[in-house]
C-alpha cells in the first residue's frame, strides 16, 4: 500500500544541477553567497506551496509575475553550490508542453486559452531578451524518465527520511529517494551509453532522449552536482516496492548486457524497469 503524507505531494521527479558559486555571475555569486548562509532556506514543499497559491485566483496565475530569488542549496567537498529554482521560467516551459498532456476541454478549463496566449507571448518577448536561459530543474510526473537513471549508479542511491531538495532546505522531514553523482560522472555516463546505444540498437527513443539531456548537462559548471529526486512519486508507492527499486543498477546492468551482446539479459533488465514505472503511470492516469 502507497504511503499518505500531510505534506502538499506532486506526483513528479525531479532532475537538478547544483552549480558552484564560481560558475555564477555578479551579482548573482554574492546574492547566493549571501543566500546560503541564512540559517533556514526553504524546501521542496515551499516551493510547490508558493506555486499552488497561483492556481487558486480566477483566473489563475499560471507564471509568476517575477523570477524566484530562491534556490535549494548544497555542500559538495566543502564547495557551496546551489540550485535555483527558477519558477517563473520553469512555467513557461510547462505551459509550453501542457497542450499536448491534456485534452482540450480539461486544459481549457484549467488554464483558459486567453491566459495561455498571454503567457506565450510575455514567454516570447522574455527569450528575445535572454536567448540563452534555461532551467537549473527538469521535472517529469507520474514517472522517472529511464534515460536520467543512466547518470547515476546504484551506490549514489539514498533512501530514507530527509529534507529533499538539498543540504539545510527547510526543515520538513519527509521520505527521499534520490540519486547524487558528480557533474564529471554523469557526463561520462551519458557518453558510454550513447556508444552502446548507437553501436547496438538502431532508432532507439532512447537515444534521441540521452542526446538531449546530455546537452544540458554541457551548460553547467564541470564541478556541479546532479542529482535525481523521486520526489511526490514515494507517496504513490509502496515503501516494500521502493526499498526494492534500483533502477538505476537496472539501467546499468542493462547497458553492460548489450555492450556484451546478451540480448536476453539486456531485454530483462528493460523489463524490470518498464514494468516498474508503468504502473506508476496508470496510476496517474485513474486519478
Amino acid at each position: 500500500m502507497a504511503l499518505t503524507t500531510p505534506v502538499v505531494v506532486p506526483y513528479a521527479s525531479y532532475l537538478r544541477v547544483y552549480e558552484p558559486l564560481a560558475a555564477f555571475p555578479e551579482p548573482e555569486r554574492s546574492h547566493w553567497a549571501r543566500y546560503a548562509r541564512r540559517e533556514h532556506l526553504p524546501s521542496a514543499q515551499e516551493e510547490l506551496r508558493r506555486s499552488l497559491a497561483d492556481l487558486v485566483p480566477v483566473p489563475p496565475v499560471v507564471v509568476p509575475v517575477r523570477e524566484s530569488a530562491d534556490a535549494f542549496v548544497a555542500e559538495v567537498d566543502g564547495v557551496v553550490c546551489v540550485c535555483p529554482w527558477r519558477t517563473r521560467l520553469r512555467g513557461w516551459q510547462a505551459l509550453s508542453r501542457i497542450g499536448g498532456e491534456l485534452p482540450a476541454p480539461v486544459l481549457d478549463a484549467a488554464v483558459p486559452p486567453v491566459v495561455r496566449r498571454e503567457a506565450a507571448a510575455d514567454y516570447d518577448r522574455w527569450r528575445e531578451r535572454n536567448p540563452d536561459a534555461r532551467p537549473w530543474i527538469r521535472s517529469a510526473a507520474w514517472h522517472v524518465p529511464i534515460r536520467w537513471f543512466v547518470l547515476f549508479a546504484d551506490e549514489e542511491r539514498e533512501y530514507g527520511k530527509g529534507t529533499g531538495g538539498g543540504v539545510g532546505s527547510g526543515t520538513e522531514e519527509s521520505l527521499v529517494l534520490r540519486y547524487r553523482t558528480p557533474m564529471v560522472q554523469a557526463r561520462r555516463r551519458v557518453a558510454r551509453a550513447l556508444k552502446v546505444l548507437r553501436e547496438k540498437l538502431e532508432d532507439n527513443p532512447l537515444v534521441d532522449g540521452l542526446v538531449d539531456v546530455g546537452r544540458w548537462l554541457e551548460e553547467f559548471h564541470p564541478r556541479s552536482l546532479v542529482e535525481l529526486d523521486y520526489g511526490g512519486l514515494v507517496y504513490t508507492i509502496s515503501e516494500d516496492q521502493l526499498a526494492a527499486d534500483h533502477s538505476a543498477a537496472d539501467a546499468a546492468e542493462g547497458l553492460a548486457a548489450l555492450r556484451e551482446g546478451d540480448g536476453e539479459r539486456a531485454s530483462a533488465a528493460y523489463e524490470r524497469l518498464t514494468e516498474r514505472w508503468r504502473a506508476v503511470r496508470q496510476r496517474g492516469l485513474a486519478s
